[in-house]
C-alpha cells in the first residue's frame, strides 16, 4: 500500500528541479517523506521548482551534474536513502539532435553515474530509474509496447533512453540480482510513461508549453507535427505509477517488481497532436494555431502506444484522469499562474494531487490501487 509507504522515509531525487521531478518532490513531502534533491538549476525560466517554491520542501538540495560521480557519491552518502528516483536527463528528442554528444552524455553515464553511487553506498534502497516510451524499437506498425519489446531509437534521445534501460538492467545482473538481494539489499526497476501534460512545463520544443507561451501572449500556436500520435496524461498519472511501484518494492522483496514497467493512458487517450491542441485552445478560449510541419524537420515517430497490461494485472494501477480532465486542470494551472505570476504555484500543486488522490480512493469507483493520503507539512 502507498498510505504510509514514504512517511518519515529518506528520499533522494535526481532532477527534481526539473518538470517531473518538482512535481514527485511537491507529492512526496506530502506524503510525509523527507526529500532530498540532486539537480542542476532549474532548466527554464520561469519554473515550477521556482514558482512553487519547492526548494523549501527539501531536507537538503544539491546544485550538480549527474556525471559528477565524487558529488553525487558525497550527497548520497549524506542522505542515506531508503528510496531513490533517477529522473535527471536531458529530456527533448530536438535538442538531442542539437547536441548529441550532450544528451547521450547525461542520459546514459549519468544513468551509470547514479547507479554506481548505489553501488558503492552499500545501503539498502529501492532505486526506480525512470526513462521514457521512447526507449523502445519502434518499427512503425502502431501496436502497443509492451515491456518485453525490443528496445532501440531512431534519434539520440532514443537511443539513450534505450541504453539507459540496458545499463540498468546489467547493474541489476551484475550487482543487485533480485535473487541475492539478503547480501547487497537494492531493489531496481525502470519505468517508462508517455507524453505527460500538467502545469508548470516550460521546456523548449513541447507543445504544451509552446502553446501556453503563445495562448498567453495571444499568439497563434506553432505546431510542427499535427498528425502525430502520443499516449497523452497527466503528469500525476505516472507519478502515482512511480510511487505505487516504489511502495511495494518497500514492502516485499518479490523478485517481479524488479523490472521495467510501462505506465501510459488507455487507447483513447492516443490521439494526434492536432486534437490536443483543438481541445486546449478551445480551453484556454482561442483556437487559433497554424500548421508549421516541414518535410526537413528532425525525424521522429509519427506514433507511440504503450501497454500498461503489466501495470494493471500485477500493481492494479490503471489511468483515473481522461484526456479532457488533463487538459482542463493543465489549463486551469497556466491560467492561475498568468493571472498571478508573483503568488506561489505550491496551492495549484498540492490542490491537483489531493483532487487525483480522491480519484484514485473513491469507494464507489472499485479502485484497483489503494489510496495514496496527503500529509501536508
Amino acid at each position: 500500500m502507498i498510505t504510509g509507504s514514504f512517511k518519515d522515509r529518506s528520499v533522494f531525487i535526481t532532477g527534481h528541479t526539473g518538470f517531473k521531478g518538482s512535481w514527485l518532490t511537491i507529492w512526496l513531502h506530502r506524503l510525509g517523506a523527507t526529500v532530498s534533491g540532486y539537480s542542476l538549476p532549474p532548466p527554464t525560466t520561469p519554473s515550477n521548482f521556482e514558482a512553487s517554491f519547492v526548494r523549501k520542501l527539501l531536507l537538503r538540495h544539491y546544485d550538480g551534474d549527474i556525471r559528477d560521480c565524487v558529488q553525487l557519491h558525497a550527497a548520497m552518502r549524506a542522505c542515506s536513502p531508503d528510496v531513490v528516483f533517477h529522473l535527471a536527463a536531458q529530456p527533448l528528442v530536438r535538442q538531442s539532435y542539437r547536441d548529441p554528444l550532450h544528451t547521450l552524455g547525461v542520459n546514459v553515464m549519468g544513468t551509470a553515474s547514479l547507479l554506481e553511487a548505489v553501488r558503492e553506498l552499500r545501503h539498502p534502497c529501492v532505486v526506480v530509474v525512470i526513462t521514457s516510451d521512447k526507449c523502445y524499437e519502434n518499427n512503425g506498425p502502431g501496436e502497443p509496447h509492451e515491456e518485453s519489446d525490443p528496445l532501440g531509437g531512431h534519434d539520440p534521445y532514443s537511443a539513450s533512453k534505450a541504453a539507459a534501460e540496458i545499463i540498468a538492467a546489467s547493474y541489476r545482473q551484475s550487482f543487485f540480482p533480485p535473487d541475492d538481494l539478503a547480501r547487497h539489499g537494492v531493489k531496481l526497476a525502470t519505468v517508462r510513461a508517455g507524453n505527460v501534460i500538467g502545469g508548470g512545463d516550460w521546456a523548449a520544443d513541447r507543445i504544451v508549453p509552446d502553446m501556453v507561451r503563445a495562448l498567453s501572449s495571444n499568439t497563434a500556436v506553432a505546431v510542427r507535427n499535427p498528425s502525430s500520435v502520443r499516449p497523452w496524461q497527466h503528469v500525476l498519472e505516472p507519478l502515482c505509477g512511480y510511487l505505487l511501484l516504489a511502495s511495494r518494492m518497500l514492502a516485499s522483496d518479490d523478485p517481479r517488481w524488479l523490472s521495467g514497467w510501462n505506465f501510459g493512458p488507455p487507447a483513447r487517450a492516443e490521439v494526434a497532436v492536432r486534437e490536443v491542441v483543438d481541445l486546449f485552445c478551445q480551453r484556454w478560449g482561442s483556437v487559433r494555431w497554424q500548421d508549421m510541419s516541414s518535410v526537413d524537420a528532425p525525424y521522429e515517430d509519427h506514433m507511440l502506444r504503450l501497454s500498461t497490461q503489466k501495470a494493471a494485472k500485477e500493481l492494479g494501477w490503471q489511468s483515473r484522469w481522461n484526456l479532457g480532465k488533463a487538459i482542463e486542470r493543465t489549463c486551469r494551472w497556466y491560467q492561475s499562474f498568468y493571472a498571478q505570476p508573483e503568488r506561489s504555484t505550491y496551492e495549484l500543486c498540492a490542490e491537483d494531487i489531493a483532487d487525483y488522490e480522491t480519484s484514485v480512493s473513491k469507494k464507489n469507483g472499485r479502485s484497483a490501487h489503494p489510496p495514496l493520503h496527503a500529509h501536508a507539512r
